[in-house]
């Protein structure tokens, strides 16, 4: 072989050389964003499933509500007999507590200035007597669970004439 040869294979392999390298180096790069985009996924179902977990009863507990209206009403309809109101407010109570112990908040409306985020406005009453915005009965009461609105509370809310 002659010396011509051999630089001419000697530059053959250095070019090669340094294409691997360039591969290896884009491969590896790949890996990294592979892995990344792989501990982002794994962190968003995480996240995801504990979401769901933690707001798994939301649902449970809004087709629960319109029983423990039917129990507030039931409490403040007329008495059949004292053993039976203490009966319904047993009852009640019972259910309140679970429900509270799975995250049911109700949202407090007495004596509060109307929030739209909070409240649903149903009636508007002019009152010289009340501040403006002020709400002044609740038609229905309003939920949190878990730190989450579940259901607006009904009102009235003073305006000032």
């Amino acid at each position: 072989m002659s010396g011509s040869d051999l630089a001419a294979q000697l530059s053959s392999l250095s070019a090669e050389r340094d294409q691997l390298a360039l591969e290896k180096a884009e491969l590896q790069d790949l890996l990294l964003r592979r892995q990344a985009d792989f501990d982002n996924f794994r962190r968003r179902s995480e996240r995801d499933r504990s979401e769901f977990v933690q707001y798994a009863g939301m649902e449970f507990v809004r087709e629960v509500l319109p029983i423990l209206d039917d129990f507030e009403r039931a409490m403040g309809a007329n008495k059949i007999s004292n053993d039976y109101s203490k009966g319904i407010a047993l009852i009640y109570q019972r259910m309140v507590d679970v429900l509270k112990k799975m995250g049911l908040e109700p949202i407090e409306t007495e004596g509060k200035t109307f929030d739209p985020h909070l409240h649903q406005a149903v009636e508007k009453v002019q009152s010289e007597d009340a501040e403006d915005h002020a709400v002044l009965g609740e038609y229905q009461k309003g939920y949190h669970f878990k730190g989450k609105l579940l259901r607006p509370s009904m009102v009235k809310v003073a305006v000032r004439p």
